[in-house]
């Protein structure tokens, strides 16, 4: 694999010590005015360019770092904006490949592993394949992109999984085809995984509440576990991809998804949700740019 030189931003990333001071208000989310219940493009012209397809994004617990998706020369890699030194930093590539394709970052819940997908081979070498979910460490001195780590055999089937997220325990949601005839079969559905004694646990699939014939990926599951936020290819949705969420009764047991209306979704396609970890926002992607909303749609939806 021939990583781009930029992936020397390991080697500069320094990581915020425990003593530092707190973010100002002002500079939270890059500097941002929040929106309210209307979406709006996320920082427009530093991550949301005009001239690139920008999807898939995540910031971290603490929200000095914010990690997103972008295409370039038909290959997406990952990048990082983080803040220190009271500013937010440029954007700098953490995993980026001529040969394979890497996006759909999300963050372990301590924040030690940076999780994405990816059509690599085990050792980085081979002709791409399917799209498997892969992580990388963090260390002193940044991410260690020289060591990808699969997720594991209860993860990664012989088709593709895409858009992993975590509850605070640790159980990993996710969405595959594994079903499927072909590996390019477009009937994906949502699946978790518990982590338990070091390792994920055979994955499980969501019942009919979630999953349907179609299409369901790009799953974010809240921290708690009380409601999932998916992408579905539905011949009932507003667009050519909704979002839809589903929330648990009081049984434990998830109540049939619904659209989550024309707050988020329009005739285009919407995908990759995330919420942030102060619970006030949602992020999604749609039409090469990263959207973001009052986490008020949600609770609206209730």
């Amino acid at each position: 694999m021939k990583l781009l030189q930029a992936l020397s931003v390991c080697l500069l990333m320094t990581f915020e010590t425990i003593g530092q001071r707190a973010m100002p208000v002002s500079s939270m989310y890059l500097n941002q005015k929040p929106p309210g219940r209307v979406a709006e493009v996320f920082a427009p012209g530093t991550v949301s360019a005009k001239d690139t397809y920008e999807y898939g994004s995540v910031f971290s617990k603490d929200g000095r770092e914010f990690y997103y998706a972008v295409i370039i020369n038909k290959k997406p890699q990952i990048r990082l904006i983080r803040f220190e030194n009271n500013r937010w930093t440029e954007p700098a590539i953490v995993l980026a490949s001529d040969q394979y394709e890497y996006n759909d970052p999300f963050l372990s819940p301590d924040g030690s592993k940076l999780f994405f997908i990816s059509d690599r081979v085990a050792d980085g070498k081979g002709p791409k394949k399917d799209f498997d979910i892969w992580y990388i460490n963090r260390t002193k001195t940044g991410w260690d992109s020289s060591r990808i780590i699969s997720a594991g055999k209860s993860i990664n089937a012989g088709k593709n999984e895409y858009y992993m997220s975590f509850t605070t325990s640790g159980t990993m949601y996710f969405s595959s085809n594994r079903e499927t005839g072909q590996a390019n079969d477009n009937n994906y559905d949502v699946y978790s995984s518990r982590f338990s004694k070091g390792e994920f646990q055979p994955a499980q699939k969501l019942d009919a509440a979630v999953n349907s014939d179609h299409y369901e990926a790009d799953v974010f599951v809240a921290p708690d576990e009380s409601y999932l936020i998916f992408c579905a290819e539905r011949p009932d949705g507003l667009g050519k991809g909704d979002l839809f969420i589903s929330f648990k009764d009081a049984n434990g047991g998830w109540q049939k998804a619904k659209n989550m209306g024309s707050a988020v979704n329009t005739d285009q396609y919407e995908f990759c949700p995330f919420v942030s970890s102060d619970g006030k926002y949602l992020f999604f992607s749609r039409s090469g740019d990263i959207f973001w909303v009052s986490a008020e749609v949600i609770q609206a939806l209730r």
